[in-house]
């Protein structure tokens, strides 16, 4: 039996949350009900069914383990994953695969693509990934997945279906799509990330950065270095519309005691229990 690296487990909203974040160690999740998971800092042995990965960036906490994810495909005779990422970093990771193709003396077959803001990922008819710029120290991209709906418009909601079905063969579009932004994941970033994609403030569930918490830490400093403070998150509470918010990436300089007290201390009704420090 294979043991995973340590995870945490949290279900929201019908979907379940997996993963691991601690700064300059690793982070990785996966959200099994949407077939996807963000950034592969690490790779749990559970986690390599998961054929389509969104990475934020490629500091090493972040992308350190996508030769062994896509070498372990390979050798487990699965189909090579999909893998998106900022499109500044596709060349580099391509040739770190060559490379350890040479060391490992084994293929790397994976399908890497390039994303920039503004692009749109379509994974199903109900699923779709908008990419979004993020602020950190390399080029920095996060992502919301939305879910398509499709509703009758209003002119229509009152016809029997006999008549829908006569327009719709006539060709008349009566439905209109509607969606809803019900995941977020930031990756590491400073406050613009938020303030320039509102969008965040309104998933249903947003993963983001938490990585300082101690109140004499200087903001500057912190913001400079592409981060965020749980300070950012207090001055910001009344924009955070968000169902769940998961707060995690905290600096190795706390231990879990300590980083709890801080928001605790800071805190204490963690946005009336919706935000969540993950641990």
């Amino acid at each position: 039996m294979v043991e995973n690296i340590p995870l945490r487990t949290h279900v929201a909203h019908g979907l379940t949350i997996e993963g691991y974040s601690r700064a300059a160690v690793q982070s990785c999740w996966r959200i099994a009900e949407l077939k996807l998971g963000f950034d592969l800092g690490v790779q749990p042995w559970d986690f390599m069914g998961t054929s389509t990965w969104f990475v934020s960036h490629t500091h090493l906490d972040h992308i350190a383990a996508l030769p062994v994810y896509v070498s372990r495909r390979r050798m487990m005779k699965m189909d090579p994953p999909t893998i998106y990422m900022p499109e500044a970093n596709v060349d580099g990771c391509r040739q770190l695969l060559r490379t350890f193709g040479r060391l490992d003396r084994g293929s790397m077959p994976c399908e890497i693509i390039g994303v920039k803001a503004g692009d749109e990922i379509e994974l199903s008819r109900e699923l779709v990934v908008n990419v979004l710029r993020t602020y950190h120290t390399v080029p920095s991209v996060g992502y919301v997945v939305h879910e398509r709906r499709k509703k009758l418009k209003p002119e229509y909601r009152d016809l029997e279906g006999p008549q829908i079905r006569d327009l719709r063969l006539q060709g008349v579009e009566v439905s209109a799509e509607t969606r809803i932004p019900i995941l977020g994941y930031t990756g590491d970033t400073s406050p613009p990330g938020l303030d320039k994609n509102p969008v965040f403030y309104d998933v249903r569930t947003l993963i983001t950065e938490m990585t300082f918490l101690a109140p004499d830490h200087r903001k500057e400093k912190i913001h400079k270095h592409g981060h965020m403070h749980l300070d950012d998150f207090i001055s910001r509470r009344d924009k955070f519309k968000n169902e769940l918010i998961i707060a995690a990436h905290q600096s190795t300089r706390y231990t879990d005691r300590q980083a709890m007290h801080f928001m605790r201390q800071a805190c204490p009704d963690m946005f009336d229990d919706r935000l969540m420090l993950w641990m």
